[in-house]
Order: C-alpha cells, then structure tokens, then sequence
C-alpha cells in the first residue's frame, strides 16, 4: 500500500480512534498513546491493509483491545471508563447546566453497566455504528448486539428511573 493510500483510507478515522479512547481511557495522556500506538501498527501493517475488507472496522478492534490491554496492565484510578463530554452550546446557562447535569447522570450510570454493554452502547448511540461494524468491532454475532444493546439500554433506563424516584422521595 502506498503511502498516498494509506493516507486516504487510515487518516480520516484517527478521530475515531482518538474518540474510542477517550471512551475507555480517562489519561488524557494514555488517550493519545493509545491512538498514536494503533496508528503505528496500522502503518507497519500497511502492507496487509490491502486483504482487510474493512480497515475501520479492523481499526477500531485493535483500537478496543489495546486499550482494554492497557486497562488490564494499568489498573489504577488514572484509567477508568469515561464518556466524551456533552456540549449544547446553542442552549441558555440554566439548559446547559441541566443537560450537563442530565449527560453526568447518564454517564455516571454508563460507567456501571457491564463493560460489553457499556462499548456496544457507545459504538451504537455515540458513534453511530451500524450492527454489522458493531459485530467485527466487537467479534460478536448480530443477534448477541442486538441483546446486548437491548441489555444496556434497559439497565440504563431502570437504573436512572431508580435514581430519579431516590431523588424525588428526597
């Protein structure tokens, strides 16, 4: 694969990568190491990029499992599950606050889901990912997606419909 190639086709999805870290790993550091390190292999691999049918989905598995790696070596409270922050910058301070308050709720509760659950629930809703990336990301069948999504969504909402009736009694 040509340099040129290469550039076209891995480029482009270094946000994503950089966003899938930052999904997994809280360092800011560690992030940056993690999509610098895939996109290195990506590179001496460049030659073999050629027989993948699809580089952004093979991408995004190494992506997952280098940090999942690096969260199995570093087991410390610098790398923990996070989610990117949400911004609505359109809204008034009050709505900001609120939304800002609602996404930390949703994500405190993200952070608690099991980790399949809480990965194909941000390669579905934040990424947007159909099922069949989703699939060779995760190296899951269709059918064990669409539970597993099904899984998270419910324990998501139970879970934040339990704080919100805590918070109501309060």
């Amino acid at each position: 694969m040509k340099v040129s190639e290469f550039n076209r086709l891995v480029i482009p999805i270094q946000q994503k990568i950089f966003r899938l870290s930052k999904r997994l790993l809280t360092s800011s550091d560690a992030r940056e190491d993690a999509t610098q390190e895939v996109m290195i292999k990506l590179w001496n691999q460049k030659n073999g990029l050629e027989n993948i049918k699809n580089i952004e989905a093979y991408a995004m598995t190494m992506t997952k499992n280098h940090c999942l790696d690096q969260l199995k070596l570093k087991a410390n409270n610098n790398l923990r599950l996070v989610h990117t922050n949400y911004e609505n910058s359109s809204a008034d301070p009050h709505q900001q606050l609120e939304a800002k308050q609602d996404w930390n709720r949703v994500e405190a509760m993200m952070k608690t889901l099991p980790k399949a659950q809480s990965m194909v629930l941000h390669l579905r809703q934040i990424e947007g990912y159909d099922y069949d990336k989703i699939c060779e990301i995760m190296d899951m069948k269709p059918t064990a997606v669409r539970v597993t999504l099904s899984r998270a969504r419910k324990n998501l909402v139970e879970r934040l419909s339990k704080q919100q009736k805590n918070e109501n009694r309060a």
